[in-house]
C-alpha cells in the first residue's frame, strides 16, 4: 500500500476501551500512522493519552490493577448526580501522564461531552486535556458531572457516541478507521481464559462490590425512585444506565450507517461491563485481534481491487 495515515474515531464503551489500545498498537505496528484522533467519553481518554504519548506507560499501570486496586480508585460520594467523583482516579492517571493543553500535543485531538441542562455538545480542541477527558467521561449517575469553567458536563456518548464529525478537515489522514465498543453480540470474543461476571452474567449491572456500596448508604439519602416498583434484579441506577446502553447501541449503529470508513473495528457490549477495569489485559489482546482482523480484510481488499 502506499500512504497509510489514520483518522482514528474512538467511541464510549466504559472499560471496553482498553480494548482500543490493543487496536491501537496493531495498527501502529502493521505500518500505519495515526495522525489525527477524535474521541468520546474513554474513547476521549484513551485517545488523549495516546496523543501524549505516554500509552504504553498507562497500559503497563491499567493492566496491573486488579479488582481491589479498582476499588480503591473509587472515591464514592453519596451524591445524587453520581457515586463516584472521579478524583482519585484521575490524580492516579495523571501522575503517570502529566497534563498539558490540547493544542499543544503532537497528534491533533478533541473529543466531546454534553454540556447541562441544556443538552449541547461541546466539543474541546483546546486548554486542559484532563478538563475536556474529565467532562468527555462524565457517565450520568456513576461519575459527578464535570465542572469547566463553571459550566457542567456530561458524558459525550450520550449525544456523540462514535465521533466521525469531530474530525478535522485540515489534519485528516487518507483513512478512516473507527473503533466501536458497542458492537453486537455477534462480535463477542470468547477470552482466552473465562473471567467470571456479575451474578447473573448481566454485564450491563454495576459491579457487585459497588452495587453493595450504594444499597448499604441508600437509607440516607431520601428518594422519591423507590415509591416506583422497578423490575426484579435491577435497581434505580442499573436500570438508568441500562436503559442508557440501549440508546447508546441505537444510536451507535444509527451513526455507523451513515458515515464512510475504512475500517471498523468491533468490540461486541457483551465483552466486559462498563467498570470491569481489572480486565484490561484480556480487553486489550481481544482489541489487538478484532483490529489486525480488521487491517488483514482491508488489506486484502484492495489488493483484490
Amino acid at each position: 500500500m502506499g500512504n497509510k495515515t489514520v483518522s482514528l474515531v474512538l467511541s464510549s464503551g466504559g472499560a471496553r476501551g482498553m480494548a482500543q489500545i490493543g487496536a491501537i498498537e496493531a495498527l501502529e505496528e502493521s505500518g500505519y500512522t495515526i495522525v489525527s484522533i477524535a474521541g468520546s467519553s474513554i474513547g476521549a481518554l484513551i485517545g488523549g493519552v495516546y496523543a501524549t504519548g505516554k500509552l504504553p506507560e498507562f497500559k503497563e499501570w491499567i493492566c496491573n490493577l486488579d479488582k481491589i486496586d479498582v476499588f480503591s480508585l473509587m472515591d464514592f460520594t453519596l451524591s445524587r448526580n453520581g457515586f463516584i467523583k472521579g478524583d482519585r482516579v484521575f490524580n492516579a492517571i495523571q501522575n503517570i501522564v502529566p497534563d498539558c493543553q490540547i493544542e499543544d500535543l503532537k497528534i491533533p485531538f478533541r473529543c466531546t461531552a454534553v454540556e447541562i441542562p441544556f443538552g449541547k455538545e461541546k466539543i474541546f480542541t483546546k486548554g486542559s486535556l484532563y478538563s475536556a477527558i474529565r467532562a468527555s467521561v462524565s457517565i450520568p449517575t456513576v461519575l459527578t458531572p464535570a465542572q469547566v469553567k463553571g459550566k457542567f458536563y456530561i458524558d459525550g456518548g450520550i449525544l456523540n457516541p462514535i465521533p466521525f464529525s469531530l474530525l478535522s478537515k485540515k489534519t485528516k489522514g487518507e483513512l478512516v478507521v473507527a473503533i466501536d465498543l458497542n458492537g453486537p453480540r455477534e462480535a463477542f470474543v470468547n477470552p482466552e481464559k473465562p473471567v467470571k461476571t456479575d451474578e447473573g452474567g448481566h454485564l450491563l449491572k454495576l459491579p457487585i462490590w459497588a452495587a453493595d456500596y450504594r444499597d448499604k448508604f441508600s437509607k440516607y439519602i431520601s428518594s422519591d425512585e423507590k415509591k416506583v416498583e422497578q423490575p426484579k434484579q435491577m435497581g434505580s441506577i442499573e436500570l438508568l444506565n441500562h436503559s442508557f446502553d440501549l440508546l447508546q447501541d441505537k444510536l451507535s449503529a444509527f451513526v455507523i450507517k451513515k458515515h464512510k470508513m475504512d475500517m471498523l473495528i468491533e468490540i461486541s457490549r457483551m465483552q466486559a461491563g462498563t467498570l470491569e477495569f481489572y480486565r484490561a489485559s484480556e480487553l486489550i489482546k481481544i482489541g489487538r485481534s478484532k483490529a489486525l482482523t480488521a487491517i488483514e480484510k482491508f488489506e486484502n481488499g484492495n489488493q483484490q481491487a
